[in-house]
């Protein structure tokens, strides 16, 4: 495949409200979100992670599907129907296992990417397994990488050097931010966990990162009473490219139109800005 290196990509973030154990729910409203972002020529839509049950919520671990699977397959069919790229987060089970995973479908519908997330927090620990596999995919846009949420953790940001380093101009990240129930507009909840991290990476490696994250209240598992606020973000070299609103209840299409690099430091050994100088 010919990559058209630098070209421009229109990219929407489906900034999904998700409510705990009802995907057909969820499925409906980031149905509309898609069918959105195809109506105004977006090449590409993120939607947030565990977009099935929602993160960590109980119905996960006796309720999700294989993949490729019944739900999977609708949000395979909601990217070739819109002739969109589409990346998603789910719940898959294989075997006794259930993995938070994310799928990158292509706008003919084929599987582009299945990745497992890494970097579980130990809440999660009763709920997934860890993933062990990073992989980039060749696309018209570029070469795309994904991961999930907190693999992209100041403490984890191995990761998504690791598929910089793969050659991946972009990094895909579904993901699932949580909030106290007191955290209000006037707070920045995220600059450190997020905004750094992810600056940082992108600045190191010359490449962006696609986070985007769900609203709602949490219900059920270890965090109920949290809430998510939206906040999406992309990050490319030189910061902060767009950040969603801060809400806690309303599904909405946030876009973004940016240029992937070529990745000149794929590969190679350098001093990255990410970890502690080595004497």
């Amino acid at each position: 495949m010919t990559i058209d290196y630098d070209k421009d990509m229109k990219i929407g973030l489906a900034q999904l409200l998700l409510e705990g154990g009802e995907p057909k729910r969820n499925y409906e409203r980031a149905k509309k979100l898609v069918e959105k972002a195809a109506s105004q020529g977006l090449d590409l839509v993120v939607l947030p992670e565990a977009c099935d049950f929602a993160w960590t919520h109980p119905s996960s671990r006796t309720e999700a599907q294989r993949i490729p699977g019944k739900l999977s397959e609708a949000y395979r069919a909601l990217a070739s129907e819109n002739n969109i790229h589409l990346c998603v987060g789910l719940t898959e089970r294989l075997g006794e296992k259930v993995y938070n995973a994310a799928l990158l479908f292509n706008d003919h519908g084929e599987t582009l990417l299945h990745y497992r997330k890494i970097n579980l927090l130990e809440v999660e620990f009763p709920f997934y397994e860890v993933g062990n596999h990073l992989e980039v995919v060749d696309t018209k846009f570029g070469k795309i990488g994904v991961n999930i949420c907190s693999d992209n953790y100041p403490n984890s940001l191995a990761i998504g050097e690791c598929l910089a380093r793969m050659g991946a101009q972009i990094i895909l990240s579904p993901s699932s931010w949580t909030v106290e129930h007191s955290i209000t507009e006037e707070d920045d909840p995220y600059a450190q966990k997020w905004t750094a991290p992810l600056s940082s990476l992108c600045s190191a490696h010359n490449i962006h990162i696609v986070s985007t994250t769900s609203v709602g209240y949490i219900v059920g598992g270890p965090y109920e009473g949290k809430k998510m606020i939206g906040q999406s973000l992309v990050v490319g070299p030189s910061g902060i490219l767009v950040k969603g609103p801060f809400n806690e209840v309303a599904s909405e299409l946030i876009t973004c139109e940016l240029t992937l690099f070529n990745n000149p430091k794929k590969g190679v050994q350098i001093k990255s800005s990410l970890l502690p100088s080595q004497s």
